[in-house]
């Protein structure tokens, strides 16, 4: 398979069309458009279904975007580490990271990051609202399930999933009836969380008794008994372990992927080569079982 087609062919996927791939890597359209169809004709797949104004995947377009995707960023990010010409990454390195993944292991990173590459001045905000990385001076933002922005690529480096969790002591109900529950944000009278379980889907009527700004608040109120809640599995692995929260079901469409983002994959820096690979060895497959023990307890 030509390298260079499934790059463009990327390229196009990622953007969403021929012409914002072209204007946002200053390549000719007709060169790209050729490219692609030179891909289609060695796979002897279509890729894309041309429409008269937009361009969309087809299920085989999806697949090969999804399985190779990854594979570039991570083929570039090596290539920019050997151009680095071994010369260990220094200067300042500014990260901005979302509330809670910085709360339960940002900490811990940045201080393995720091010892391992002691010459780089690791700079980290945490934030949960979008950043303007140029403005804002940002060399790498990490994102929970990142709406598409042309300008930035990047890749998922860990997945998680929400679960209702509860103290033992408090069972779910056998009819109708709304249970207390801990939520995290504005509270909404008469919501209902869809979950699934091992007997099937069902539902939970919630009263939200109350309401806290943190994750890691929401699982506090928890153990200690005040209601049921929504929660990454990744923060709450161990608490049901031990026994000391019971699990209700996965929330259905809960799936929360974390992406390390960065504005362009030309002229990588060392500093940024390195934290993305000391992020592939702490999460090699990326799952929440290691970030969870990554954590500890």
């Amino acid at each position: 398979m030509d390298l260079l087609a499934l790059a463009d062919f990327n390229l196009v996927a990622r953007h969403g069309g021929f012409g914002k791939a072209s204007r946002a890597a200053g390549r000719p359209k007709a060169t790209l458009s050729r490219r692609v169809a030179e891909l289609e004709a060695s796979l002897d797949l279509r890729l894309f279904e041309r429409g008269p104004r937009d361009l969309k995947l087809t299920e085989e377009g999806r697949a090969l975007f999804e399985r190779t995707s990854q594979l570039l960023t991570e083929l570039d990010e090596t290539a920019a580490a050997i151009a680095s010409g071994g010369h260990s990454p220094r200067g300042r390195l500014r990260i901005s990271a979302p509330l809670l993944f910085s709360q339960i292991a940002m900490g811990k990173i940045a201080a393995g990051f720091s010892l391992k590459y002691p010459e780089v001045r690791l700079e980290v905000t945490t934030e949960d609202r979008p950043v303007d990385m140029i403005e804002d001076a940002y060399d790498l933002v990490i994102r929970v399930n990142p709406e598409p922005d042309e300008s930035l690529v990047g890749r998922a480096f860990l997945r998680d999933r929400l679960v209702v969790v509860a103290s033992p002591d408090l069972t779910p109900p056998a009819d109708a009836s709304a249970v207390p529950a801990v939520v995290r944000g504005p509270v909404r009278q008469g919501d209902v969380w869809n979950v699934t379980t091992p007997t099937g889907k069902s539902s939970i009527s919630v009263n939200p008794i109350l309401s806290l700004s943190s994750l890691v608040m929401v699982r506090d109120a928890v153990r200690m008994g005040a209601g049921a809640a929504r929660l990454p599995i990744s923060l709450v692995s161990h608490d049901l372990a031990d026994g000391t929260l019971v699990h209700w079901g996965d929330v259905e469409e809960s799936e929360i992927s974390l992406w390390t983002l960065y504005p362009t994959r030309r002229l990588l820096s060392a500093r940024v080569s390195a934290f993305l690979g000391f992020l592939r060895e702490a999460f090699p497959q990326g799952t929440p079982d290691e970030l969870a023990a990554y954590m500890g307890r």
